[in-house]
């Protein structure tokens, strides 16, 4: 499936979940271009249903306090995102018809954290808070390695290889996905034994990216430029098209109307 144009109410769902993922507070992952290019791409994958679903879940005035009550009880990302999944499968699969869930939240929580899963560091050592102690020069600029994969690679990226144009890098990267990555998507979707999501893969993944991309050569002091750069930007590219492939999976597999699914 290449990339489509969208309506303009086809586009607001993913408008509505970036408002209230930006509420988020004290969350470590992708910046706000980020989990944008991630629901971007998603997009492009959800079934008519899913899509419905999404809408339903996300109106015009959602637009409340979103607060990270659920996310402080529950810390761990793999954690976080078998919760969310239960709360929605609940939901939409007729198992809890007597629930106090806050759908919404559940919603903005799951794509949140399957966005972050798939940003290495997110996974990354806990000794220095995945990179968040690791004080780096991005080219003159002082700053951490963890905000480094957070923002800066794909700020600069949009800076200076895609015209200061988000849309453009996820266009480029919707055109990996339908060329370069084709025969990859249908594994990226799939969960073994019949899951609806499979989050400790995603951040399986996530550890060996952060191993032999992230860390390498990102000693503290280091100052770290085009050969860090433009060897990363081709993995940072790959997890969001990862991310969103999987969260639009997980959500075509929640609301599908049509065919039960196994419990996450």
């Amino acid at each position: 499936m290449g990339f489509r144009r969208m309506g303009w109410h086809e586009l607001l769902w993913v408008g509505r979940l970036l408002v209230l993922m930006q509420l988020l507070h004290g969350v470590f992952g992708w910046g706000k271009d980020g989990h944008f290019a991630v629901c971007k791409i998603a997009e492009e994958y959800l079934t008519k249903d899913a899509l419905a679903t999404v809408k339903e879940l996300l109106p015009d005035s959602a637009r409340g306090d979103c607060h990270d009550t659920a996310g402080h009880k529950d810390r761990c990302v793999t954690g976080a995102i078998f919760n969310y999944t239960k709360q929605l499968f609940s939901a939409y699969q007729g198992y809890s018809p007597q629930l106090s869930y806050n759908l919404t939240e559940a919603l903005m929580f799951l794509a949140h954290f399957i966005g972050d899963v798939h940003q290495p560091l997110h996974v990354g050592f806990l000794g220095d808070l995945g990179g968040n102690t690791i004080t780096v020069s991005w080219y003159r600029r002082k700053t951490n390695l963890h905000h480094v994969w957070d923002t800066m690679i794909i700020d600069s990226a949009v800076k200076t290889l895609y015209g200061s144009d988000l849309a453009t890098m996820i266009q480029a990267i919707q055109r990996n996905i339908t060329d370069a990555w084709s025969n990859d998507v249908s594994s990226w979707k799939n969960c073994g034994h019949n899951q609806t999501v499979c989050p400790n893969v995603y951040a399986s993944e996530s550890v060996r990216m952060a191993c032999k991309f992230a860390y390498r050569n990102a000693t503290p002091g280091s100052t770290l430029e085009d050969e860090y750069f433009l060897s990363r930007l081709p993995i940072v590219e790959k997890r969001l098209a990862q991310g969103g492939i999987r969260l639009a999976a997980v959500l075509n597999r929640l609301f599908n109307s049509e065919v039960k699914i196994a419990q996450a």
